[in-house]
């Protein structure tokens, strides 16, 4: 089963849900807008994106500057509680499938991980 952090109102996120469907993947779809996903979750999706939390965060968010998230000195640890307390920082989707993750940014970047 394949899993997508997903945001409907987000475009790429919706394409590629799309694109998944379209080849016949079994879907569990998370809301992360209403489901936010743990620290430890987090956590653990970045290691399977091989990515840092600040790479895995949306700069252009609000939450971002309010919070001051871009200063260079707060750790990882900070950085991953800021994404779980205000989800809307986190890049999307996340799709996970066989024990790895991908972003969906362009859409078909997903299907490497199928």
């Amino acid at each position: 089963m394949v899993r997508i952090y997903h945001n409907n109102r987000c475009t790429k996120s919706r394409a590629t849900l799309d694109l998944l469907q379209s080849r016949g993947e079994a879907c569990e779809v998370i809301n992360y807008l209403d489901t936010p996903p743990s620290a430890d979750e987090l956590t653990r999706l970045l290691d399977m994106l091989g990515m840092t939390p600040r790479e895995l965060m949306r700069k252009g968010e609000a939450e971002y500057v309010d919070l001051g998230l871009d200063d260079p000195s707060l750790d990882d640890t900070t950085l991953i509680a800021a994404m779980a307390a205000h989800p809307r920082l986190i890049e999307r989707p996340i799709v996970v499938a066989n024990g790895k993750a991908a972003i969906g940014r362009p859409p078909e970047a997903v299907l490497s991980i199928l």
